[in-house]
């Protein structure tokens, strides 16, 4: 079953694209605020695949409902909606842990796309859990493939599904220059049609987690004019 949490607090646009998502297989849980999506989440939170989130809602607002899904799931799908263009509210998603984010007005077409895409990355992180065995070991850290988790000096790391496999991609070629458009395509995939920065945040979100001075990078680094690389102790 394909599942979704979609909250919106304007009742038109919400069951606008509750239609065109259930017309598209997928089954649309309807939330009005981002008090009752966490009443319907917490009922049932392995039920879910993904969550579209809108941000201007009275009382808690989707940054903050974003803030309560992720600490409750780091599986779980998320994408932003928004009617604003300022960059903050873009990136202030991504660091609170969303996925991706989708800015109004858009197509349903458009909203689609963006929601196959993260169903398929959902998933295929779910058939890699099953399926690998393996560990990759890069001096301090140690990247469990079966387990889908990072762990430094032994102790772990939580890992949103994107942040996993950015780290896997650079855990598979260490010491290498990655492109920002490869990262992309890698993640986020071919047909993806969203915004370079999308990387950049979340790397800015990576070292937070794994750098013991994220203003000063020593594993995860930039290459400029490029983009990054892992670096080794090699």
């Amino acid at each position: 079953m394909r599942k979704l949490l979609l909250v919106e607090d304007e009742v038109a646009i919400r069951e606008f694209e509750a239609i065109n998502l259930q017309r598209a297989g997928y089954t649309a849980v309807q939330a009005g605020s981002g008090e009752e999506a966490l009443q319907i989440y917490d009922m049932a939170p392995d039920s879910f695949d993904i969550a579209l989130l809108d941000i201007s809602m009275p009382g808690m607002d989707g940054f903050e409902l974003c803030k309560e899904l992720r600490k409750r799931s780091e599986s779980l799908g998320i994408i932003m909606l928004t009617a604003r263009t300022q960059e903050m509210d873009k990136v202030s998603g991504l660091m609170l842990g969303a996925d991706d984010y989708i800015t109004k007005p858009f197509s349903p077409s458009e909203l689609l796309a963006r929601v196959d895409s993260l169903y398929r990355r959902v998933e295929m992180n779910r058939s890699k859990a099953v399926s690998a065995g393996d560990e990759i070991k890069l001096d301090e850290f140690v990247l469990n493939l079966r387990r889908r988790t990072l762990s430094k000096n032994g102790n772990p790391i939580e890992l949103t599904q994107v942040e996993f496999q950015i780290v896997e991609y650079f855990f598979q070629n260490p010491d290498t220059a990655l492109d920002r458009n490869d990262i992309l395509t890698r993640v986020w995939g071919a047909r993806y049609f969203g915004e370079e920065k999308i990387v950049d945040v979340n790397i800015r979100r990576l070292r937070m987690k794994i750098e013991d001075d994220p203003s000063k990078p020593t594993r995860l680094v930039t290459v400029w004019g490029m983009g990054y690389k892992w670096s080794t102790n090699e």
